[in-house]
């Protein structure tokens, strides 16, 4: 009696990597009635996932994850497995493809129904038919039936004959508890300084009194990388570690104003109708755009300018300066830590604490892996977003330890308040031309601006929204905008005759196709070419038109490109308690 023949292919034979080991995830809800976990591998994500979690170092490997093209040349088959605590659920997994033409739209979608039983299930490259537009690796969905529900994923990639992997690297559980952790937790402390503020807030929080703490920044501030988003992201997890060591009631609030992929040039403008808003007003505000600001055309003059305009508010709020980091140990906290040096603020730098672990050995007091730190290249994970709310803690923690002023006060003759005062009114490290900017658009009027619409009548409501405070609910940015809709060709313009001395404009960036560009012109003169195509995906994107030193009167017109078709959101600002508005436009090339 023969046995059964060995099948001609076995699988498990083919080598293999992950760029997904069980990693949480969670279904947002959707319009439809299903929640969707969004995972993206555009812009070299897929080759850092690789990296990060499968240990590739092959550069040949790494460059054909680049394209769709290379992709299908290197993997056979793709594995996905998924857990819920209902074995017997099952979730749709879709690996979209993005198109050269037709981003969204034009490329191969990878499917397969997956059980939640943590069993794998296979998606062969060899069985699907591929679109003459595929481009790049774009995007995992995760589809539950059920919205808000949790899980865990893997993904890894089985490779064609002739390719091989690196053997599979299993990390050991983070001890919170260890005192190895809470070394690194204290390397995060960049500076202490003057704790006044933050002690102030402490102690009015254990007098019963209402204390707020404001979070403001780009993703990570958002939750990105944290499942679910709204209760395991760092702010919020800050926020409980908070209200749990200094509160003797439930007197804390809580608000969180993250916007993925924005720098401080558009924080500075969103703070009041973000974090200000219904009047609120924060006693503790962390800033975090130390990983968002490479963009920002002024190299910190407008980071500067919002830590000033919270530091200058009429109740005076403290401010915390938080450096997160990206995956390949970068961020800006060089650039921007002279800003926290001018103002002696208390800086967090999260790049001090974690990156030095990423190369120790156990033997060396390692704590925890790049991996279990990072959910990608650009965001941490849950375990990564503890870490974070554990660093702020500990610098909270250190400065009720402070107890009273430093021993420069005495030798000054000042309060700690005057020394931060002073040092407010004697200069800025970077510059802050735009400490009083101010937003204007449909909602607002300004008796120095002269706005004509032309044929930007309409208001777009297809916009960047994200999680606000708690809430799951998605929130738009800059809902009260103008927009042309392509329908008054002879009126696709825009134009404001304004009074002001610095000028900014927010449009919407977006990578649908019927979008284009608009020009600007300042004065008759052209300006810049607002393109919604520069990152090819629905955000808000702010530009400066001019700053100059004294305020005088300038027109701006927006005129469509006739080409196409097209649809955007633009806002306008000013500074100088000056207000600008904003426009939206249909164009195309």
């Amino acid at each position: 009696m023969r046995g059964p023949a060995a099948p001609k292919d076995p699988e498990k034979a083919r080598p293999y990597f992950y760029i997904i080991k069980e990693k949480d995830i969670f279904g947002s809800r959707q319009e439809d009635g299903t929640g969707i976990q969004f995972i993206y591998e555009n812009d070299g994500r897929l080759i850092n996932s690789a990296q990060i979690v499968g240990n590739i170092t092959d550069e040949k490997i790494l460059k054909l994850l680049g394209t769709v093209d290379g992709f299908a040349e290197l993997v056979h088959s793709i594995g996905i497995s998924v857990e819920t605590d209902d074995p017997n659920d099952s979730v749709n997994f879709i690996f979209q493809m993005y198109g050269k033409k037709d981003l969204y739209g034009g490329g191969t979608n990878l499917k397969a129904e997956v059980t939640c039983d943590g069993m794998e299930h296979k998606i062969y490259l060899a069985d699907e038919k591929w679109t003459k537009d595929d481009d790049v690796p774009g995007q995992i969905k995760v589809v539950f039936q059920t919205p808000e529900q949790m899980g865990k994923l893997s993904v890894r990639f089985y490779l064609n004959d002739g390719y091989d992997a690196p053997p599979e690297i299993k990390d050991e559980a983070v001890d919170a508890g260890s005192e190895a952790y809470c070394e690194m937790i204290s390397h995060s402390l960049m500076n202490l300084g003057n704790t006044y503020r933050i002690r102030k807030a402490i102690e009015k929080s254990r007098a019963g009194k209402e204390v707020t703490l404001a979070y403001i920044g780009g993703s990570i501030t958002q939750g990105a990388g944290a499942t679910p988003i709204n209760t395991e992201c760092y702010a919020y997890k800050s926020y409980q570690l908070f209200q749990k060591r200094f509160a003797v009631l439930d007197n804390v609030k809580f608000i969180k104003a993250g916007v993925g992929g924005t720098p401080s040039e558009l924080g500075m403008i969103r703070f009041d109708r973000d974090v200000l808003r219904n009047g609120e007003k924060p006693d503790i505000v962390v800033i975090e755009f130390a990983v968002n600001d490479e963009g920002d055309e002024t190299k910190g003059n407008c980071y500067e300018s919002l830590v000033r305009k919270v530091l200058n508010l009429p109740w005076k709020p403290a401010v915390v300066l938080l450096f997160s980091v990206f995956a390949n140990d970068w961020n800006l906290q060089e650039r921007l830590r002279p800003v926290g040096e001018r103002y002696d603020l208390p800086m967090v730098s999260i790049m001090d604490a974690v990156t030095p672990q990423f190369t120790k050995k156990k033997e060396e007091g390692k704590v925890l892996s790049k991996n279990q730190f990072f959910y990608d290249m650009f965001h941490p994970d849950n375990i990564g977003h503890t870490i974070m709310a554990d660093c702020l803690q500990y610098l909270f923690e250190r400065c009720e330890a402070a107890e009273h002023a430093r021993l420069d006060t005495f030798t000054k003759g000042m309060t700690e308040e005057e020394i931060l005062e002073q040092q407010l009114f004697e200069g800025t490290a970077i510059g802050a031309d735009f400490e009083q900017v101010k937003l204007l658009d449909k909602r607002d009027t300004y008796s120095y601006a002269d706005i004509s619409e032309g044929g930007f009548v309409w208001t777009d409501t297809k916009l960047q929204s994200v999680e606000m405070d708690t809430d799951l609910t998605l929130t738009p940015e800059f809902p009260y905008n103008w927009m042309y809709d392509g329908t008054k060709s002879k009126e696709n313009w825009f134009e404001m005759t304004i009074r002001c001395r610095s000028l900014l404009l927010v449009f919407k960036d977006s990578g649908e196709v019927n979008v284009g560009k608009a020009k600007v012109y300042v004065d008759g003169d052209y300006c810049l070419t607002a393109d919604p195509h520069i990152n090819n995906w629905q955000h808000c994107n702010a530009v400066i038109l001019f700053v100059e030193k004294e305020r005088k009167e300038h027109k701006i017109r927006r005129k469509i490109w006739k080409n196409s078709l097209r649809y955007w959101d633009l806002d306008l600002w000013n500074k100088h308690g000056q207000k600008v508005r904003k426009r939206q436009r249909r164009n195309g090339e």
